[in-house]
C-alpha cells in the first residue's frame, strides 16, 4: 500500500502566504481589478495598437481597408469586454450589496442607457458605446500611467467625436421631421441638444485643448465665456445666455451634425424662452437685464445664422431680411463715432422687427408688446397717444406663461 503524503509548510512567512492568497482570489473572483480587469486591459492595449496603425502614415492606401477592419474588430472586442465587466462584476456586487457608490451609480446609468433600446435604438447604440468608454476612461485615469493615458486619450477623443456627432445628427433628423421653424411639441429634443453640447464642451473639449491647443485657439474665447457659467447656480437668464454660447460653439464644432436649419430652430427656441422671460419678470432691474439678453440673442441670430443663410423657403422673408441687414450694417458705422446713438438705433431696429413677428405668433405676448412699445416711445421712435384704444379682431392665443409651465412639466 502506497503511503499518502502531504506537503506541510513550516516556518513559512505567513504575510507572504496571505498576500498570495489575496492575489489569487482577486484573479478568480470577477472584480474591477480581477479577471475582467485583466481582460479589459488586454483588449484596450490591442485596440490602441490597432488605432495607431490605422492612423499611421507608414502604410499604403491599399492596406488601409485591412487596418480599418482590424481596428473595428478590436473596438468591438473592447466594448464587449467592458459590457461583460458591468454585467459580471458590477451587477453581482450591487445585487450582493457590496458595491461602492461609484459602482452603484455606474449600474444605474447603464440601465438608463439600456432603457433607450426599445424606442430610441439609434440613440441607444451611440449612448451605450459612449457610456462604456466613459467608464473605462475613469480606470485609465486612475492608473496614473502617463504613457498609457496619452495613447488612450488620442483614441478616446477621436471616437468620442464620432459618437457625439452621431447623437447630434440623430436629433437633427428628428427635428427635420417638422415643417415648422419652431415646434414646441419637440421641446425635449431641444433640451437634449443643449445638454449633449454641454457634455461635449465640458468633457471632451478640454482634452482637445490639452492635446493641441493651437488647433482650437479660434474657439478658446467662447470656451472661456462658457466656463464662467460652470460655477454656481444659474437663473433662467444665465441659462439662456449659456445656451447661446453652446449654440455658438456648435456652429464651429458640429457644422454638419447640426446643420443650419436645425441651428435656426434652436435659436427660435432660445428666442421664445428669452421673450417669455422679459414678459414674465416683474422686478424692473431684472426685467431690464432679461431684455438686454434678448437683444443680444437677436443680434447673434442676425450675425451667426441669418446672415449666412443661403436657402430660404419664403423669398419675401429673404428680401425683408436683406433690407433689415443693410440697415443694421449702416447702424454699425455709428459704433465708433456715437456709441449711444448706435445702441438706440440698433435696439429700435430689433424691436420693430420682433414686434412684427410676435404679433403674428399663436402665443399671447401682450405684456412684451407693451414693454416694446414703451421702449420705442422712450427712444422717440413711437408717439404715445393718450386715451386711444386698439381696435381690430381678437384671436385666441396660448398664454406664454402657460406654455412655459407645460414645457417644464414635460421636459
Amino acid at each position: 500500500m502506497v503511503e499518502e503524503k502531504s506537503l506541510k509548510i513550516t516556518g513559512a512567512n505567513k504575510t507572504f502566504i496571505t498576500k498570495l492568497t489575496t492575489t489569487i482570489n482577486k484573479i478568480l473572483i470577477p472584480t474591477k481589478v480581477g479577471i475582467n480587469g485583466l481582460l479589459i486591459s488586454t483588449k484596450r492595449n490591442s485596440l490602441i495598437k490597432a488605432f495607431e496603425r490605422f492612423n499611421s502614415d507608414e502604410y499604403e492606401a491599399d492596406e488601409k481597408d485591412t487596418l480599418e477592419k482590424k481596428y473595428d474588430d478590436a473596438y468591438t472586442a473592447y466594448l464587449e469586454s467592458l459590457d461583460k465587466y458591468v454585467m459580471d462584476s458590477v451587477y453581482k456586487k450591487v445585487k450582493n450589496n457590496t458595491a461602492t457608490e461609484f459602482e452603484k451609480d455606474a449600474l444605474s446609468r447603464y440601465y438608463g442607457v439600456i432603457s433607450l433600446k426599445e424606442n430610441e435604438y439609434v440613440e441607444y447604440k451611440f449612448r451605450k458605446q459612449k457610456y462604456l468608454m466613459e467608464l473605462d476612461n475613469q480606470t485609465v485615469k486612475a492608473s496614473k500611467k502617463e504613457k498609457i493615458i496619452e495613447k488612450y486619450n488620442k483614441f478616446y477623443i477621436s471616437k468620442m467625436d464620432w459618437l457625439y456627432k452621431g447623437i447630434l445628427k440623430n436629433y437633427s433628423i428628428k427635428l427635420a421631421d417638422t415643417m415648422n421653424i419652431y415646434d414646441s411639441s419637440k421641446e425635449w429634443i431641444y433640451m437634449k441638444i443643449f445638454s449633449t453640447l454641454e457634455e461635449y464642451i465640458k468633457e471632451i473639449l478640454p482634452l482637445k485643448f490639452k492635446s493641441n491647443e493651437e488647433q482650437f485657439k479660434d474657439i478658446k474665447v467662447e470656451y472661456e465665456k462658457y466656463e464662467a457659467f460652470a460655477v454656481g447656480k444659474l437663473d433662467q437668464k444665465d441659462q439662456i445666455e449659456k445656451n447661446m454660447l453652446l449654440l455658438e460653439l456648435s456652429r464651429k464644432l458640429f457644422t454638419h451634425s447640426l446643420p443650419l436649419a436645425v441651428a435656426e430652430q434652436c435659436y427660435m427656441k432660445l428666442l421664445k424662452d428669452a421673450r417669455a422671460l422679459v414678459q414674465d419678470t416683474k422686478i424692473a432691474a431684472k426685467r431690464e437685464k432679461s431684455y438686454n439678453t434678448l437683444i443680444n440673442l437677436i443680434e447673434e441670430y442676425y450675425n451667426k445664422l441669418l446672415s449666412t443663410k443661403v436657402y430660404w423657403d419664403d423669398m419675401k422673408e429673404r428680401e425683408k431680411f436683406k433690407k433689415s441687414w443693410q440697415t443694421y450694417k449702416n447702424i454699425e458705422k455709428l459704433k465708433e463715432s456715437d456709441y449711444i446713438e448706435y445702441i438706440k438705433q440698433k435696439e429700435v431696429l430689433f424691436i420693430k422687427n420682433d414686434l412684427e413677428k410676435i404679433k403674428k405668433d399663436k402665443y399671447d405676448y401682450t405684456g412684451l408688446i407693451k414693454y416694446y412699445k414703451r421702449k420705442l416711445v422712450d427712444y422717440g421712435a413711437m408717439k404715445e397717444i393718450q386715451g386711444r384704444k386698439s381696435e381690430g379682431k381678437y384671436f385666441s392665443k396660448t398664454k406664454i406663461k402657460d406654455f412655459i409651465e407645460n414645457r417644464n412639466l414635460t421636459a
